[in-house]
């Protein structure tokens, strides 16, 4: 795609690339603090880079017509590697986003009437009475230096909440957070035997994971057992996407969900709705304080518009571009690896049973082949008639599995920024770069002070 531009365009901070001659155990080192900066020059470049990791041939996937046939086309013969298993099983259980085969197409038929066009619609005013209630807050602390990372999780744990159960998360909020905090600190990165086991055999932290899962479910359990009391009013339409899941029922064998199956969902739909947006919108409060043009392009957009439901969500096509970019150069899920149930011929490439397959969206993203100015912030480039490759930009995934919750996450993402953004000018207090982290999602290295002032 090829970008023009009147002006140079900001080029955020990233972690050197690493060496072409790295160690195994230097890598395997460094897969622990940042998987980010396993990668080397390399990868950035070729369209398929074949190596060995653990004894089977591995593959990292730069080509959108190979990554289509793993996706799409031939997406059942892969499966979650052991490591990814363990990193999201104790916090998801069986839900929506680690589920295979019969069960997997289950929750998806069940789930799909929540997570419509129209559903999203509904839970808008949710969206806007906390975005009412943050801009309020912030109102009182203009010209103080603010964590915006910490205030963006506050706030879409708080949406969360209200979207899921209607109610909000001011006396739960602390503990669903440490929740996150604590399994994201000590839980989530991987280690040594977890990579190397198989998922049969528990590694050592296995055991801590299953004890926090035990912790967690019972939370979630709680939380569901709150809102059940609250009670529904006979007759009246679903108010959440808790009376959504609640009701839901497969088209097919007209079953709906366990408790512990509900669980599962409620978990899965909490944290991708909470940490992830967090994540993003974070980045995208970082790259508009590095980019003052652009954050004036988004607050003119925004002027005189109320933005209080979907018509006038979907008319913020600048905002929407640079929620895109955000995430085209800070994508929530910055690694797919998969590995191969049977061999496989992916648009000709020849894959073994076993064989695993890594598709990074953080390289797709900013491959030098796929995209013009690749590790440059230019949003215009989403307002182009000439679209990226579908299987070169995957924030949400691809294909059956790509992520269900996507048009509801987009939706908030741009109704929050263009709201924020609308009422205040955001600078950064502190100058130093702000690295991007590969683990588990894509996440700053520390988090950067702000200052807002009323526009």
């Amino acid at each position: 795609m090829n970008i023009a531009s009147v002006r140079r365009p900001i080029v955020p901070p990233t972690p050197p690339r690493a060496p072409d001659d790295m160690s195994f155990l230097g890598r395997l080192a460094a897969i622990r603090q940042n998987v980010i900066a396993t990668w080397g020059q390399r990868a950035y470049e070729e369209d398929v880079i074949k190596g060995r990791f653990f004894f089977r041939n591995s593959f990292i996937l730069n080509r959108p017509d190979a990554i289509r046939h793993i996706l799409l086309s031939n997406y059942e013969n892969y499966t979650r590697t052991p490591a990814g298993f363990r990193m999201l099983r104790p916090v998801v259980g069986n839900g929506l986003l680690t589920s295979e085969g019969r069960s997997w197409t289950f929750q998806r038929r069940t789930l799909a009437p929540a997570f419509t066009p129209k559903a999203t619609a509904d839970l808008v005013p949710h969206m806007t009475a906390v975005l009412d209630e943050t801009i309020a807050k912030l109102d009182a602390r203009t010209g103080e230096s603010l964590d915006l990372r910490e205030i963006m999780q506050r706030m879409t744990l708080e949406i969360a909440g209200r979207t899921m159960f209607s109610f909000g998360m001011d006396r739960h909020g602390a503990t669903l957070r440490n929740f996150v905090m604590e399994y994201g600190e000590r839980l989530a990165r991987p280690y040594f035997l977890d990579m190397l086991l198989p998922l049969s055999w528990p590694s050592p932290k296995d055991f801590e994971r299953a004890r926090f899962r035990t912790r967690w479910t019972e939370f979630v359990a709680m939380l569901i057992a709150e809102r059940r009391a609250a009670g529904k009013k006979d007759g009246a339409p679903p108010r959440d996407l808790f009376d959504l899941m609640d009701e839901a029922r497969d088209p097919v064998t007209g079953k709906g969900f366990s408790d512990a199956e509900l669980v599962d969902e409620v978990a899965t739909m909490i944290l991708a709705g909470h940490e992830t947006t967090a994540i993003a919108l974070f980045w995208a409060l970082y790259l508009l304080a590095l980019d003052p043009e652009t954050q004036e392009e988004v607050a003119s957009e925004t002027r005189d518009v109320h933005l209080d439901n979907m018509a006038d969500i979907n008319r913020q096509k600048f905002t929407r571009a640079v929620i895109d970019e955000t995430m085209r150069l800070y994508p929530s899920a910055f690694l797919i690896a998969r590995a191969a149930r049977e061999k496989d011929n992916a648009a000709g490439l020849e894959i073994g049973k076993g064989d695993v397959i890594l598709i990074a969206p953080w390289l797709l993203h900013r491959h030098e082949k796929l995209w013009d100015q690749p590790n440059a912030f230019i949003p215009k480039r989403f307002m182009s008639a000439e679209a990226p490759d579908r299987f070169a930009y995957l924030p949400f995934g691809a294909g059956p599995r790509v992520c269900i919750g996507a048009p509801f996450a987009q939706a908030e993402s741009v109704l929050a920024l263009a709201r924020l953004i609308g009422a205040f000018r955001v600078e950064l207090v502190d100058t130093e770069p702000v690295i991007p982290l590969g683990v588990v999602t894509t996440q700053p290295e520390r988090s950067p002070m702000f200052r807002i002032t009323r526009r």
